[in-house]
């Protein structure tokens, strides 16, 4: 099942894509201008790569006036978008633990395809609440048959997004990495370009994601040793009477969160509330004041703005 986010990551994951749309970043190009400029390629690799970028209206094809009347292209708001989730997707990749990796290379594709299909796949959410096994993994996801959640968690395992942890569970417990939780980054920016460029072509975000991203962001927070309280986060996933929220709920304890929980139900000091644009805009850096506060302000605002200020590399 493809996810909130996976398009534009998947688009990202192609070389030729990266390479056409940097190219084209430069000014318009004639087909065999960019076909030049990403590498020459077989031409009916570069026609169908240039056609899906096209449909998804990235970029436009348009027909000089001049003779000889020679088509070119051009990069579109869509596209020039684009790049700034390639310019984080790129920062992260160059972070990896066993050393940088390029956006456009193969490393980068193998890295990026193997974040997608743990995000797809819900083992990203699975994981980034606690360590489990493949075994543990395949009936808390009972939709996904074995070999397949076993390929996968093997992609994501060779590109170092897990690691072992110890455990007395039956089979290896896997947990995220430090750097499979500094995919939020991409991860948000993606999901924030689908709403805005594709939302009626995409995967609309689902409570899962919501959790996922809450869940990977909440252990990179900074929070001061004076910071006490429950606060909770939660996301509007569906308008209307009444309207369907998903989130978290934190449980902080001078400065260290105790407790998070996707059971937004029970008391609390302060709760932040928003749709999913204000929130992953709010998370990647984006315009501030367009979330709902109630209860503890402060409280309220130290746990956003740390949300905000996790570092990206």
């Amino acid at each position: 099942m493809t996810r909130s986010g996976a398009e534009a990551l998947s688009l990202l994951a192609a070389p030729l894509h990266v390479h056409a749309l940097e190219a084209l970043q430069q000014g318009p190009m004639e087909l065999l201008e960019l076909h030049q400029a990403v590498g020459s390629p077989p031409e009916s690799t570069i026609r169908m790569y240039t056609r899906k970028l096209d449909d998804l209206g990235l970029l436009e094809r348009r027909r000089r006036q001049e003779f000889p009347a020679t088509a070119e292209y051009r990069l579109t708001p869509a596209g020039d978008s684009l790049l700034t989730v390639a310019s984080l997707l790129h920062d992260w990749l160059r972070e990896a633990p066993g050393g940088p990796i390029q956006l456009g290379s193969i490393a980068g594709k193998s890295g990026t395809k193997a974040l997608i299909g743990g995000w797809s796949s819900s083992i990203v959410r699975a994981l980034a609440a606690c360590p489990l096994s493949l075994t543990e993994l395949s009936m808390l996801i009972p939709r996904s048959n074995y070999p397949s959640l076993g390929r996968k968690l093997g992609a994501m395992r060779s590109a170092k997004l897990l690691e072992p942890q110890p455990g007395d569970s039956r089979g290896t417990p896997y947990g995220a990495t430090e750097w499979l939780r500094r995919a939020v980054i991409p991860l948000t920016a993606a999901i924030a370009w689908e709403l805005k460029f594709l939302p009626e072509q995409t995967a609309a975000i689902s409570p899962r994601d919501v959790e996922a991203l809450f869940l990977l962001a909440i252990p990179l927070m900074s929070l001061a040793p004076e910071v006490t309280g429950r606060c909770r986060l939660a996301v509007e996933i569906r308008s209307g009477e009444p309207s369907t929220y998903a989130g978290v709920l934190l449980s902080i304890e001078r400065g260290a969160v105790a407790s998070c929980s996707s059971n937004l139900q029970g008391e609390t000091h302060a709760s932040v509330s928003g749709p999913p644009v204000a929130w992953v805009r709010q998370m990647n850096g984006g315009p501030r004041g367009q979330l709902d506060v109630s209860g503890n302000q402060s409280l309220a605002g130290t746990v956003t703005t740390a949300l905000r200020e996790i570092p990206k590399t």
